[in-house]
């Protein structure tokens, strides 16, 4: 008879909220520097009760009361007049301008105590969007399609955010209630099936956080806590957070505490960063290094829990690794270079931040295969000569997580067309083949194993008045485009609050590339067998590239046991001669019957394993 695993109960305590105590009271605690008063306004089967929180220092109040149970509704009255939703809600049945829902995390028992997560080297990424990634649009519907990311070869989902937003449709970059999932995608028990479902199956389950911004409809902070926004810095989405102003230290705790609360409660294996280029703090530790030490302490102290940036700075200090190349804080970056890189390579755009890469463009993927960023404190010509970015040569190549296609870098196109809409087979298979058999860790945008054409525009679900000038601001970004220079070429832009906009996006599962699939498949396969298990011990300086012309390259990479990976690459159209040989093993080739010396046909890869001195 099979042994029955135990469950267990997890529970992330914080300073905020509406916390359940040992005795069944809760306890609802609110930071209101501005206000006099606070309430607290109880919905149940019993009508409406109004309390009073008591005002504790610094701006803090509090009440526990055995006048609120599980399942009860409540929002706060601030000094009488506006009621607000908990900013550290954790379920909002109601969207964000409604009241917030009493949970007892202690309600969902968990069973997979034995799932200790997996080593970064064995990282592979699929990221998705819930709301469109399957038919039912929720925590469920991904469920379901598990096995198929097994059977792909992933090892890690990585959620776009979830974190409450106005409306039923959106990215999820305009959350403005950070501890709530959506609801339109299904309760907080729904989401920790999904990541138990997973862990199951060996999947990690990484989710996407936002920290730079609140989304501009829902977010009632500036009316009873604007210390939550800095009086001197700005960004693209207005005043920034305040991370190192005055009471910056609760507006920290917030957000630290929101990292450990989805490691925690919801058991997850990582969480990406978005953005930390607009995270503007002049404090020391700055609020990145806070965060990840946190964590350290915490969930990362006991199981592999990994941190991943986005950072348009190219900061390689984040990067760092120790002595014994354990990451001091962060695990990876996203890395924007490489993608630029082999876009320019496979579709031949060189417009907006792309001509940072028009010139020998495999100069910038060599750099960027093997040293990290192609810009280290180079000057960016899309910038105006501006230098971008720190030395990334020095750290491991397992520091830079690399894609073809993401959200962004799709979605942020006027019509949202994926690559698969502008390069040919021949260039998709190669660039494919270069990223997926690299040895830094691969992210793939949903349908991309499939080969989908489908278009994941930008989409939202605001108020009618914030709505219009969303779609009128959406057009403008357009307007320094020549192709869109005209008003009547910007009225064809989808409009992203229409849901027309939305359907487009969503996945046809019935309309797979069985070619495209089977090559994903192979590749991660290769993949899982030849190079992650040489990937742990990698160090930074030990990788090198020649370029072969303005297409083409050779890249090699010292791996961890002692091996050498050797990559030939020609992502052009014309033959590549002068082909340097290798005396490894050939580990896959896009043309069965090329071997080198001889040229390299266009659009050709070929990877080669050298075994160790003495092996």
């Amino acid at each position: 008879m099979a042994q029955q695993q135990q469950s267990v109960q997890r529970v992330h305590a914080m300073p905020f909220g509406a916390e359940m105590l040992d005795d069944g009271s809760i306890n609802f605690r609110l930071w209101a520097p501005a206000a006099q008063r606070v309430e607290v306004c109880l919905q149940d089967g019993a009508g409406e009760r109004i309390l009073p929180l008591q005002l504790q220092k610094d701006g803090w109040f509090s009440l526990a009361t055995h006048e609120a149970t599980a399942g009860a509704h409540y929002c706060f009255s601030v000094d009488g007049g506006m009621r607000v939703p908990d900013p550290a809600s954790r379920y909002q049945p109601q969207d964000v301008h409604g009241p917030s829902e009493v949970v007892d995390p202690r309600a969902w028992q968990w069973a997979d105590t034995g799932w200790q997560g997996r080593p970064w080297e064995e990282a592979v990424f699929y990221e998705l969007h819930v709301g469109s990634f399957t038919p039912q649009g929720s925590f469920v519907g991904v469920a379901e399609r598990l096995d198929h990311l097994v059977d792909l070869g992933v090892t890690a989902i990585e959620l776009m955010p979830v974190a409450d937003f106005p409306g039923v449709r959106n990215w999820g970059y305009d959350g403005v209630l950070p501890y709530a999932p959506d609801a339109s995608y299904g309760r907080p028990e729904e989401l920790k099936a999904l990541v138990q479902a997973a862990h199951a199956k060996g999947l990690m389950v990484f989710l996407d956080v936002v920290y730079n911004h609140f989304g501009p409809e829902g977010n009632y902070l500036h009316a009873y806590a604007p210390q939550f926004f800095s009086q001197q810095h700005h960004t693209p989405w207005g005043a920034a957070i305040n991370f190192d102003g005055v009471d910056s230290g609760r507006v920290r705790d917030f957000f630290i505490h929101n990292a450990l609360y989805w490691l925690e409660e919801y058991h997850l294996d990582g969480l990406r960063l978005d953005a930390v280029h607009a995270i503007l703090d002049n404090s020391s530790p700055d609020f990145l290094t806070e965060l990840a030490q946190a964590v350290a302490r915490g969930p990362g102290a006991t199981r592999h829990v990994h941190l991943v940036l986005e950072n348009d700075d190219n900061a390689a200090r984040y990067l760092e690794r120790d002595t014994v190349l354990k990451p001091r804080a962060y695990v990876a970056q996203w890395n924007d270079d490489i993608h630029h890189a082999l876009h320019v390579l496979a579709s031949g755009e060189q417009g907006g931040y792309y001509a940072d890469y028009a010139d020998v463009p495999a100069r910038h993927l060599g750099r960027c295969l093997t040293e990290g960023f192609a810009y280290q404190n180079d000057p960016s010509p899309y910038r105006d000569g501006a230098l971008r970015g720190e030395p990334s040569r020095h750290l491991p190549v397992t520091a830079f997580v690399t894609f073809l296609q993401n959200h962004d870098q799709i979605g942020n196109r006027a019509f949202g067309e994926r690559l698969t809409a502008l390069a040919t087979a021949e260039a998709l298979r190669a660039v494919t083949a270069v990223v997926l058999l690299a040895p830094s860790p691969p992210l793939l945008f949903m349908g991309q194993e499939w080969g989908s054409r489908q278009p994941f525009p930008f989409f939202c679900d605001f108020g009618p008045e914030l709505a219009e000038a969303v779609t009128a601001g959406r057009r403008r970004e357009f307007e320094r485009f020549p192709e869109f220079s005209d008003p009547a070429a910007r009225a064809r832009i989808p409009d992203p609050c229409a849901v027309a906009t939305f359907d487009s996006a969503c996945l046809d599962w019935a309309a797979q590339d069985a070619s495209a699939l089977q090559l994903h498949r192979a590749l991660l396969a290769l993949r899982q067998l030849e190079i992650a298990p040489r990937l742990a011990g990698l160090r930074g300086g030990t990788a090198g590239f020649t370029v072969l012309g303005d297409r083409a390259l050779c890249a090699h990479w010292l791996l961890g046991e002692g091996s050498r990976l050797v990559l030939l690459a020609n992502l052009g159209a014309a033959p590549v001669e002068n082909v340097p040989a290798s005396a490894g093993r050939v580990l896959y080739t896009t043309d069965a019957v090329w071997m080198p010396p001889r040229a390299l046909p266009p659009w050709s890869v070929c990877w080669h394993l050298e075994p160790a001195t003495g092996v």
